[in-house]
């Protein structure tokens, strides 16, 4: 029997998978948990982490296949090694998978009304622990899977992404429950003493929360001017793909060549009436340190002052702090007189590629893989000005966390930027997973996106979540537009965060608190009548 539930498990993992990019078959999220869901019914709560982690693992293993790629062409390490990487990841990962169905199993206590009420809130709480826990890593979070039904994700300006994934488990939720009552109906004998929801009651329950953010959706795309007003500046931008091999970047014999390819594609994008305002370079685009004078820097700053535009250009930087040496990644914004006007440095690091967590624990890892960094992190969130306005600048992996990504917003940013070097990927799925995260962003905080990526995906996105252009991967290449520059940014998510998820986790600690007060002697007799309550409740809100 633990053989016939652990393929279950697995499967939901399986399917979760093909939901994401680059298999983009988002509907099956819509029912990629029913089998784990199914094999939880009488499962007890030890069978309920294994079943869990299990379904997490494969799920983990197989979306995040492009680290070996990372590990063995960038780290060094041999194959066996970057797939251990990989596993060892992807079970830490599955951990979070195997807390959502060992709460989902101990606090329904073996109702079925309960199980369904209880799934959606404990997947979000599960994410949202994720999406914190050791530095987080939110990659391939359930409600990414939509990032391109547009209806379905505009609720976000409320909830962030946890509010689609949400409705994702409830439909997952009811569709197991739908099942075991039409199993039940078939089977000899009489039925369970386990109260269930109706099939007209469910099918209601979960149609409607979905039907509801459809019909938001719909309206919010059938109007866009009630977001984005036709009198709304613009800015012109530029963004600028090099499509530098990540093995030659930081060579001397390329640094030259590297800058004067810029120079070549900046200056394509400064001619005529529709020059850009805005140019925009990938991630550590600049091979050199702007801190020490040379050649390389001067070609740059007479490249921005022919261009009479504004430049926002990646470059490494260091600082001596206390008699070391403290390097970052960071980003300059130069005015068109070549001067330097601000700058910002990267304020989530990635964990085991710019930084080691835990050194003095973990003072192995470096030794096992070359090109770890060793970086520090920037202590501020800059917004910067420019005439056409103002914008926050997100490196990396930063736009994968929705709460960091606010505070810019929060603090005055009109639109988004965000510069990467996607090269370490390779031509895997990890880039498009990356670009639909980044989605998200601006739906939730209903602003413009722009991403210049070194070998793509670079790309525009508006304040509904639509990519409006995209470039393929590993081409030399440009992209040029126009964005709104929204008067008075900032969304309900903008203002408050991830209170959905924080009211998911209140309500699972409240689950949690009456099931152990129904566990006494004395309420015992209560259980059912104090579980149609809650359902009761539940259909009211």
């Amino acid at each position: 029997m633990l053989t016939k539930t652990l393929l279950l498990a697995a499967a939901s993992g399986g399917l979760l998978t093909v939901a994401f990019p680059s298999a983009n078959l988002w509907v099956v999220a819509w029912v990629g948990l029913v089998p784990l869901l199914w094999a939880l019914r009488g499962a007890q709560p030890r069978e309920a982490l294994v079943l869990g982690w299990a379904t997490g693992l494969v799920h983990f293993a197989t979306a995040l296949f492009w680290v070996m790629n990372t590990m063995t062409r960038y780290g060094k390490l041999s194959y066996p090694a970057s797939l251990g990487v990989l596993l060892l990841l992807a079970a830490y990962l599955a951990c979070y998978v195997a807390l959502f169905a060992w709460a989902v199993v101990v606090l329904s206590r073996g109702q079925r009304a309960l199980r369904w009420l209880i799934a959606p809130p404990a997947w979000v709480v599960a994410e949202l622990a994720r999406a914190h826990a050791l530095s987080g890593f939110p990659w391939a979070n359930l409600g990414y899977s939509q990032h391109a039904v547009l209806p379905i994700i505009q609720i976000a300006e409320f909830t962030g992404v946890y509010g689609v994934a949400f409705l994702i488990v409830l439909v997952n939720a009811t569709v197991v429950e739908l099942l075991e009552n039409f199993a039940e109906a078939g089977r000899i004998g009489p039925p369970r003493p386990e109260p269930s929801l109706g099939n007209r009651r469910l099918a209601v329950s979960a149609l409607v929360p979905v039907a509801l953010a459809l019909v938001y959706g719909w309206f919010v795309l059938a109007w866009p001017a009630r977001t984005v007003p036709p009198e709304t500046p613009k800015l012109r931008f530029a963004l600028l793909q090099g499509n530098i091999p990540q093995d030659l970047k930081w060579e001397a014999a390329a640094q030259k060549k590297t800058v004067n390819l810029y120079t070549v594609l900046a200056s394509e994008v400064s001619r005529g009436p529709a020059a850009a305002q805005l140019i925009v370079w990938p991630e550590t685009a600049a091979p050199f340190y702007f801190e020490q004078d040379g050649p390389l820097l001067d070609q740059v700053r007479g490249l921005v002052r022919r261009t009479k535009a504004y430049h926002l250009v990646g470059a490494p930087a260091y600082e001596k702090l206390d008699g070391r040496v403290a390097y970052y990644n960071r980003a300059y914004l130069l005015a068109p007189d070549g001067g330097t006007v601000a700058h910002y440095d990267k304020t989530h690091l990635v964990p085991f590629g710019e930084y080691v967590p835990l050194s003095s624990v973990l003072f192995f890892v470096r030794r096992m893989a070359e090109g770890i960094g060793t970086f520090y992190a920037g202590d501020s969130y800059t917004v910067f000005d420019i005439p056409q306005g103002r914008f926050g600048t997100l490196i990396c992996f930063e736009v994968i966390f929705p709460n960091l990504v606010r505070r810019f917003v929060k603090g005055g940013a009109q639109f988004l930027v965000n510069i990467t070097n996607d090269a370490w990927f390779g031509r895997s799925a990890a880039s498009a997973q990356h670009l639909s995260m980044a989605a998200f962003r601006a739906v939730e905080n209903r602003v413009a996106l722009i991403r210049a990526a070194n070998t793509g995906i670079t790309a525009v996105i508006d304040p509904f979540g639509r990519v409006q252009k995209a470039t393929d991967l590993f081409v030399r290449t440009h992209t040029t537009g126009t964005i709104p520059v929204v008067a008075s940014p900032g969304t309900f998510y903008t203002r408050v965060g991830d209170l959905f998820a924080y009211a998911c986790l209140v309500a699972l600690l409240m689950a949690a608190a009456v099931g152990r007060g129904l566990a006494g002697p004395r309420r015992a007799p209560t259980v059912i009548t104090s579980e149609l309550s809650l359902d009761d409740d539940y259909e009211r809100d």
